[in-house]
Parts: C-alpha cells; sequence; structure tokens
C-alpha cells in the first residue's frame, strides 16, 4: 500500500517486475465501433493526445480503407511525434505498397489462421501460409518494421499457431502478436499462450498481446498476458471497438500500477480530460460508473459513505489525484445528515444542528421525487426554509 494506493495488503506477493509499452489502435480498431466515423483531422487530434499521454506506439489506420484513412495516416506519419507510428495491413501486397507510398516504417501485418477463419474464407492454410511470408518479405525488403498479427490466434489449431508463427519471424517479422480476436481467452490461458508463443520464436522476438472484451476479461487478460512476459499491450482509449470492445489500456494501466507495482508510460492523471473529448468526437457516452473515468467514482450520495468523506482511503482504493479526478458530495434521497453539513459549508451555509436534520428531511423528500439529485441551487432554497 503506497501513498496513492490504498490496496490493503491481500495483493502483497502478486506483484512482478515488467518492461509494458502500450500500442493504441484507437484509431483504427476503436474506430470499428458501430457507427463511429472519425474525420482526417479528428484523428490527427486524437493522434497527438495520444503522445500527449505517454502511448508508445499508435495505430493511424489502415490507409486502403479509404481516401480518409489514407488521408489521416498521411498527417499522423508527418505529424512529428513523439511516438512511434505504425500501419496496418493485411497479407496483401497492395496493402503493403500503401505503407511504403506513405513512407510508414512500422506495421503489423494480419491474416487470419484459425480453421473458423480460413474455413470462411474457403482459403487452405497452405494458401495463407503462403500469403503471409510473401507480404512479411515483402514489407521487410522496403524497410518497414513488421509485427505478424494472427487473427483469431486464441482459436487455431497450436501446431499451425506455432508454424506460422515461426515461418513470419524466418520470413523477416520482428516481432509477433497473439490476438485474441473473439476475445474468448481467460487470464489464464492468455499467460500460457503469451509464454508458449515466446517459446516458439525465441526470446529476441517482442511478443504482444492484443485482447477483446466479449466476457468482460479483458483488463484480467492483458495484465496476465503482461505478466507471461508480453511487452507490448494493445488496446484503445475508453475500450472502444467491435461488439464489447478492446483492451482498456487506462483500466490496464491503472491495475499494473496500483495493484502489481508496474509502472508504465501512460499518463492517468491525463486520461479523464482525453477520454472525454474522445467521447464527444465519437458520439459515445461513458456509463458515470466506468473505472478510470466515471463521473461517479469519486462522487458521494450516500450518508454513510459521506461520514467517511473526511478520510479518503476508508472509502476509496485511490487517491483521486491518480487520474486528475475530483472529489465530491451530492444530495439526493440516500442523503444523511454529514451529507448536509458538508454541502453547507462547501456552500457556505450556516445552518445549525436543528436546521440541518429540517433540511436533510426536505433534501431526501425532494430527491424522492424527483427521482435525481438535489442540485446546489435547489439545496440553498430548501435552506432557507
Amino acid at each position: 500500500m503506497t501513498g496513492e494506493f490504498w490496496t490493503g495488503g491481500l495483493n502483497e506477493g502478486f506483484s512482478f517486475e515488467a518492461e509494458v509499452g502500450f500500442y493504441d489502435t484507437t484509431l483504427r480498431d476503436g474506430e470499428q465501433t458501430v457507427g463511429v466515423v472519425l474525420s482526417p483531422e479528428e484523428k490527427l487530434e486524437l493522434a497527438q493526445g495520444l503522445d500527449e499521454l505517454g502511448i508508445e506506439r499508435i495505430e493511424a489506420g489502415f490507409p486502403r480503407v479509404s481516401d480518409d484513412d489514407w488521408r489521416a495516416v498521411d498527417l499522423i506519419a508527418r505529424a512529428g511525434l513523439r511516438a512511434e507510428v505504425w500501419g496496418f495491413s493485411r497479407a496483401v501486397r497492395a496493402d503493403v505498397e500503401a505503407l511504403v507510398e506513405l513512407d510508414v516504417h512500422a506495421s503489423v501485418i494480419e491474416s487470419p489462421i484459425s480453421d473458423l477463419k480460413l474455413g470462411a474464407l474457403g482459403v487452405s492454410r497452405e494458401q495463407m501460409l503462403e500469403r503471409i511470408t510473401g507480404a512479411i518479405a515483402y514489407a521487410v525488403e522496403h524497410d518497414i518494421r513488421v509485427a505478424f498479427f494472427g487473427v483469431d490466434s486464441t482459436r487455431s489449431e497450436p501446431a499451425y499457431y506455432a508454424q506460422v508463427y515461426r515461418a513470419a519471424v524466418e520470413a523477416g517479422a520482428q516481432e509477433v502478436v497473439v490476438v485474441d480476436t473473439i476475445g474468448i481467452a481467460a487470464p489464464e490461458a492468455a499467460a500460457f499462450l503469451v509464454a508458449q508463443t515466446r517459446e516458439w520464436v525465441g526470446d529476441a522476438v517482442p511478443v504482444h498481446w492484443h485482447g477483446h472484451n466479449d466476457f468482460g476479461l479483458a483488463t484480467a487478460a492483458a495484465v496476465a498476458a503482461a505478466k507471461s512476459g508480453a511487452r507490448w499491450i494493445h488496446g484503445t482509449i475508453n475500450g472502444m471497438g467491435e461488439r464489447a470492445g478492446n483492451a482498456n489500456l487506462g483500466e490496464i494501466a491503472l491495475a499494473l500500477r496500483g495493484l502489481y507495482g508496474v509502472d508504465t508510460n501512460l499518463r492517468l492523471d491525463r486520461l479523464r480530460a482525453f477520454s472525454e473529448r474522445l467521447a464527444a468526437v465519437s458520439g459515445y457516452e461513458l456509463e458515470p460508473y466506468k473505472p478510470l473515468v466515471g463521473d461517479n467514482l469519486f462522487t458521494r450520495e450516500s450518508g454513510a459513505v459521506a461520514s467517511q468523506f473526511h478520510d479518503p482511503p476508508a472509502i476509496e482504493p485511490y487517491a483521486a489525484a491518480v487520474v486528475g479526478a475530483e472529489r465530491r458530495i451530492v444530495l439526493g434521497k440516500k442523503s444523511g445528515i454529514d451529507s448536509i453539513r458538508i454541502k453547507a459549508a462547501e456552500l457556505g451555509l450556516d445552518l445549525d444542528d436543528d436546521a440541518q436534520r429540517s433540511v436533510l428531511a426536505r433534501v431526501k423528500e425532494l430527491g424522492t421525487r424527483k427521482r435525481g439529485l438535489v442540485t446546489d441551487d435547489e439545496f440553498r432554497e430548501l435552506a432557507r426554509g
């Protein structure tokens, strides 16, 4: 338990040492959220924001999707960011040629490798392996650093998985990504497959983890992957993405730091502001109870909790300053006498004990009738009697 995190002693003994970097795919995989369309200029703005957050690798997009995606990748690649700018390519020569034309020097090259995917596409294992090695070799010839990205790798047949990943490295891939496309990997399975992959490709090849949240375990799986030696963790801000979304980079960074003692470069204290901007641009609202960025995290209505509001470690797992949030008391049906006392002092109102009890009754009645919170102006009016 540190000065900023008040987690008790339960997690002691489970911490680990790791070097973990973040590979952000908000601008590509995140935009695949249903109904989200980001303009090239918005993607540039967001890329600059991600850079300021301390993200080390930013996936600028898939340029062959559209003219706008092409322009977005071009803008970001020329923006002079501190972060590495990565592209996205299928195991298709034309995709790689687009990256060469845009002067992008790092990219994942993806290809389905599970029998479920190959069957749906009508492509044999042998044909896909040939496509993969050919695309990687062509990219490497043109000075592109490749991370091979085996789509649906967590549902692939192990012997074929090992064959493909070894062949990808032999063809020139310098890094590899373990990809949980459908979000089916339990944390223990994520750790196992990362360890297996490291064994298959060798310790000199950095291994990534790319997870989705279909079973609500994306953060846990990412932490397990990091503990098992994944050097790079993929994800998005706010957990944006298809279906149940991608792994949420902010939540992963918070868990790594607060529960396992692993520091990352992500600026948690700036994340709430960026999260709010991303939500506005994408047109999605966040749940108020969402970890790290939710409006309710440091907001207290319950009277029982308000009685302990003066002692943050008693009612919170970490300091509000960790994530750049403010603590506050709000009033409603569940308020108690301490809620009234704190709010009155905040608003500069002088209420004696009898007045506080009287106002509390009126606050509870109004909150119940409104089925919501009592505003500061309404509280002032109730306090006037």
